[in-house]
């Protein structure tokens, strides 16, 4: 591990002293990009392709239910197993989902049923990989105490991603078509998974548990629960993503139909949020 950093720059950056937690931050910062890309060439590629509003919608649902329903059940699972290498596999499925989408718009024969079955799976792949990566983060901060600088710089990695990776579709999308989006998302996912890679992970070993797998979801839905700060958050957040966060599955319709734009406009409506956002993290 490197010396501490004096300065303010130094004192933002703290955590990216430790090696493993730098090879992160550098595969997320790439990765991010592209999985923003994909987001908005996708919302894009659909309303086009059916004129359906409520299509949107079903490929938005397809994406985020299994996230959902399965979480819960995969943190359990992402404290049996390998953290590292759960990553690793979870990564390369999402680059091969991204890879799939590509292929199928490059040669013309995507359909509706494709994208939804497609989003379902990579809901399904998210379900484990954000669990894991976020009881991963854990792991690779030596000192707890910069845990909260760790977690701020990962917020202001996906913020700031939300904000060049919707301007680069839009352009992308403009020139070359929604299938460079996917391509280019695809191969975002090999800096992600040479960074995790080339981590030294040996004393990063999973705990060995033999209790019964439902018990511990029951005991960790029970602490929750019963841990007034923990429950008020989920259910702000539960408020608040149910109430706010459906504009971003209608935000073509406004682009398109409303704005009478294209994919830039849809690009600069998404990257404005991005740039909010962005500024509140670091608030």
């Amino acid at each position: 591990m490197a010396p501490k950093s004096s300065g303010i720059f130094g004192l933002i950056f703290r955590t990216l002293r430790y090696r493993n937690y730098r090879l992160f931050f550098a595969g997320q910062c790439i990765s991010l990009i592209g999985t923003w890309m994909q987001q908005l060439a996708l919302s894009w590629l659909v309303y086009p392709l059916t004129d359906s509003v409520f299509l949107l919608g079903i490929v938005g649902f397809a994406a985020q239910f299994p996230t959902f329903l399965i979480s819960p059940l995969a943190g359990v699972f992402s404290d049996r197993w390998n953290r590292h290498r759960t990553l690793v596999l979870t990564q390369a499925l999402s680059m091969l989902q991204a890879m799939t989408l590509a292929v199928l718009v490059l040669t013309g024969t995507i359909a509706i049923w494709h994208i939804v079955l497609l989003s379902f799976l990579l809901g399904g792949v998210n379900a484990l990989d954000i669990p894991t990566r976020q009881s991963f983060l854990i792991q690779m901060i030596e000192d707890k105490k910069d845990l909260g600088n760790a977690i701020a710089l990962n917020s202001a990695i996906f913020s700031g991603a939300r904000f060049v990776g919707p301007s680069l579709a839009g352009l992308l999308i403009t020139l070359l078509g929604e299938g460079i989006c996917f391509l280019l998302n695809g191969i975002s996912y090999i800096a992600v998974i040479a960074a995790l890679l080339a981590m030294h992970v040996s004393r990063l070993t999973p705990e060995q548990k033999h209790t019964n797998i439902f018990h511990e979801l029951k005991e960790g839905l029970n602490y929750a629960f019963d841990f007034k700060p923990i429950r008020f958050i989920l259910l702000l957040l539960a408020l608040t993503s149910f109430m706010g966060v459906p504009y971003i599955v209608l935000m073509p319709a406004f682009a398109r139909d409303i704005l009478h734009g294209g994919p830039h406009t849809l690009g600069f409506l998404t990257e404005v949020v991005g740039v909010v956002w962005t500024g509140y993290r670091f608030l």
